[in-house]
């Protein structure tokens, strides 16, 4: 199974609360990812040990210039984020390098899956 691995701690309260419903990734991630996959959507220290927050089917995988993305989409990877300029200073912290306007981004919109119970599919958290 593939993974949506996510290590800020900020992050993971924005899952596990659901405000998060896609993540802007560096790169063009659309060989990896595809429309209609399940993965799993995980929490934790990077090499470290992972939490399963949720499964979650990948509704849109979309490639663009950072500078194409709209407020809405950023939104949807941080509630606290609106500008573009905002969110290549917060990719530039996460990858550890630059990133510009003309940086390529995948744009990655997901749902948790939930079970025919309406009870989500996920581990208490």
């Amino acid at each position: 199974m593939y993974a949506l691995n996510f290590y800020s701690p900020m992050v993971a309260d924005q899952l596990r609360s659901r405000r998060k419903t896609a993540t802007i990734r560096l790169g063009d991630k659309s060989p990896k990812y595809k429309k209609g996959m399940v993965v799993a959507v995980l929490v934790g220290t990077r090499f470290g040990p992972r939490e399963k927050v949720f499964d979650a089917v990948i509704d849109k995988i979309e490639v663009k210039p950072l500078l194409g993305l709209s407020p809405r989409e950023i939104e949807h990877d941080n509630p606290e984020i609106r500008r573009p300029e905002e969110m290549a200073t917060f990719l530039s912290r996460l990858y550890n390098r630059e990133v510009g306007p003309e940086d390529t981004v995948t744009v990655i919109h997901f749902s948790e899956i939930v079970d025919p119970s309406g009870l989500a599919a996920s581990l208490p958290g």
